[in-house]
């Protein structure tokens, strides 16, 4: 995610959208036209006879695709006109109703491009003004697909998602996936900004090179002192490094999938079950949530529902932690639940991410 100076000072925001680009409507715009004058041509050629050349005792192709392109463009010189009685039939008839189409297709082309052009600049200003409390991922690669597929499959709007790369291909496909895409290096203030970091709930930093997290967070924090950030590393060595700059939290992406394989090798079924957990919808999902009234004063092995861990004042307990005898007010639960496979959810995921 290293880019230069003048990169992050282009940075662009891309809002999710199914209409067609300008590009694509200028090209079929352009083809209408050329469609146009391709057909006045042939018109011309096949009664090429009942038209007038000062210069030629008989009009050629080209002097046919010429009277084309100057009537219909309005520019007219006369020195080709047509005589006979059907020739000026075909132009009041046909010629001149394609050529009031063909201006309106030229006219209509300039429009269309400045009207997408202001629609998106407002799109984009009254974006800018609405989001807030909305998670920015830094870095749309593997691991930030799985994160933005993983807030999409627990509830999270895609509007409330803001994804920052370099790429602007992989940012065109996070908006087809119906999220917002900010192009640019996500270490960069002016980026962040694009991303409105300032204003958002949650930080996921994703980043391919441990470096480029240890930036992306430093700056991240510097802007929001109250967000929550999420870094993934490499290397374990590097997670000090991360907390210091300001992440919450750090998973270790190469020992995590260096601990699964491991148990995987041992113990197949945990390791199927631990995977199942970490896919919500999958069957079996993990859940944090606040422990209820008729909750508080009674075991954490007593509640109905598997209790993993326990939450409290910023400490993770576990269920059969001394200090879990007893449930207080405030307290928030990790448990485990059963739910209904989904069977789109890997069609969902091959659809958008």
């Amino acid at each position: 995610m290293e880019m230069g100076e003048g990169a992050a000072r282009t940075a662009q925001v891309m809002l999710p959208s199914r209409r067609p680009g300008p590009m694509r409507a200028v090209l079929r715009r352009v083809g209408l036209a050329v469609a146009l004058l391709l057909i006045v041509v042939v018109l011309v050629y096949v009664g090429r006879d009942g038209y007038h050349d000062g210069a030629r005792a008989r009009m050629s192709l080209l002097d046919c695709l010429y009277y084309a392109t100057v009537t219909v463009s309005t520019t007219g010189y006369g020195d080709i006109v047509p005589v006979s009685a059907g020739a000026r039939l075909v132009n009041t008839v046909i010629i001149t109703p394609v050529r009031v189409l063909f201006l309106i297709v030229l006219v209509g082309t300039t429009l269309e491009v400045l009207a997408e052009r202001t629609r998106e600049d407002w799109r984009r200003a009254r974006w800018r003004s609405r989001v807030r409390d909305h998670f920015v991922v830094a870095g749309f690669g593997t691991k930030g697909r799985s994160a933005v597929r993983t807030l999409l499959r627990n509830g999270v709007p895609p509007q409330e998602i803001v994804v920052v790369d370099p790429d602007p291909a992989v940012i065109s496909e996070a908006t087809h996936a119906g999220v917002t895409g900010v192009v640019g290096d996500a270490t960069r203030r002016s980026v962040l900004r694009q991303a409105a970091v300032e204003r958002a709930r949650e930080i996921v930093v994703a980043c391919a090179r441990d470096d480029t997290a240890v930036m992306v967070t430093l700056t991240s924090r510097e802007l929001n002192p109250d967000a929550g950030i999420q870094a993934t590393v490499r290397e374990a060595e590097n997670i000090p490094l991360l907390r210091q700059s300001g992440a919450d939290h750090v998973v270790v992406s190469s020992e995590t999938a260096g601990r699964l394989l491991g148990v995987a090798a041992l113990h197949p079924h945990l390791s199927a079950v631990m995977e199942d957990l970490l896919q919500r919808g999958s069957g079996l999902d993990l859940v944090e949530r606040e422990v209820r009234p008729d909750e508080v004063g009674i075991p954490a092995g007593t509640v109905a529902q598997p209790v993993v861990a326990v939450v409290r004042d910023d400490r993770t307990l576990a269920y059969d932690d001394p200090g879990c005898s007893v449930l207080r007010d405030g307290d928030r639960l990790i448990v485990a639940r059963s739910t209904t496979p989904d069977p789109d959810a890997d069609d969902f995921d091959d659809r958008t991410l």
